[in-house]
């Protein structure tokens, strides 16, 4: 669905992180990629900085969703963009990239945007920037980096998001996490057969809610049974530990009364065919909570993924940049 492009990795090293629950790790692995053109203020600090963060199932690469938009809208030459693998997703720190399994730290949506505010300073220097765009839970990183650091960012972007977990999306997660935890092999990480049957069927569980309804209806019976079989296949490349600790930072999440604290302008993007944030709940609710907000909803038979069409507001989005 995204256009096949493929962004060169690099890492870093953090001597340390520290959790909000206080718990530290050392050399601490960061995941990221970089693009375009760094652009200097008087006293040379980068002013031009776009931060992307990917949703649950994303990596650094992920930045290629708004790849659409990069030639006429976020060009190269007019802004740096910097994308991340979050705290917690393979490649950068996480419970599989450590080896620590369930004893790695319990972490939070603020953990991951501290990750990527600890790494900026140290890398770059850069303790403020130009904005953040987010896709799903990526968009809980946008609004949480806003709310909590609101001096820092100019403005955000959240797109297909919410702020805060609720509804189906809420009950999905919360079954998603007691199925991994009834499988008796996931406090020892022994029997590595049990472990993936049970992490497919967990991920199962949030199948039905990718798409709209009319994109299920159009298919029949044998070509839904061929999408849920391809995609056990690419859950099964997952790690449940990864899967299991990101899961839980998500139902965490609930920044509404934090959202008053945001003085960036913010473009709220929905799609009314998401089930995951319908924006009846979600988007609306959330443009009127945030002052300097513009939302913008479109239609999408492919529901929640149909961000993947971004290119359908291309027009919103350059009135959007135009406006700061």
């Amino acid at each position: 669905m995204c256009e096949e492009i493929t962004y060169d990795a690099e890492t870093f090293i953090l001597d340390k992180f520290e959790f909000e629950n206080g718990k530290i790790l050392e050399d601490v692995l960061v995941e990221y990629t970089t693009f375009g053109e760094p652009k200097y203020d008087s006293e040379g600090k980068m002013n031009n900085v776009v931060v992307y963060c990917h949703g649950s199932a994303g990596n650094y690469n992920s930045v290629k969703k708004i790849h659409p938009l990069t030639e006429d809208i976020f060009t190269e030459d007019k802004y740096f963009f910097i994308s991340f693998s979050a705290l917690g997703t393979p490649n950068s720190c996480s419970p599989s990239t450590t080896g620590l399994k369930h004893d790695f730290p319990e972490y939070t949506i603020k953990d991951i945007v501290n990750f990527k505010r600890k790494f900026l300073k140290e890398k770059f220097g850069i303790e403020k920037i130009h904005g953040v765009i987010g896709n799903s839970l990526g968009g809980y990183m946008a609004l949480t980096w806003a709310a909590n650091y609101p001096e820092e960012v100019e403005f955000i972007i959240s797109l297909v998001s919410g702020f805060k977990t609720a509804g189906a999306n809420y009950a999905s997660s919360k079954i998603v996490q007691r199925i991994i935890e009834s499988d008796p092999n996931y406090l020892t990480g022994e029997d590595d057969e049990s472990l993936k049957r049970t992490l497919q069927m967990a991920a199962l569980m949030e199948f039905p809610l990718g798409f709209s309804r009319d994109y299920y209806a159009e298919r029949d019976n044998e070509e839904l049974d061929l999408s849920i079989s391809d995609y056990c296949e690419e859950v099964i490349l997952d790690n449940i530990y990864d899967i299991k600790f990101r899961n839980d930072a998500g139902l965490l999440y609930n920044i509404e009364d934090k959202l008053k604290n945001i003085t960036a302008k913010v473009l709220i993007i929905a799609i009314n065919e998401d089930r995951y944030f319908p924006p009846k709940f979600d988007a609306i609710p959330m443009s009127k909570l945030i002052k300097n907000s513009k939302l913008v909803i479109y239609d999408s038979k492919l529901g929640h993924i149909g961000s993947v069409e971004i290119k359908k507001i291309e027009k919103e989005f350059k009135e959007f940049l135009n406006s700061l």
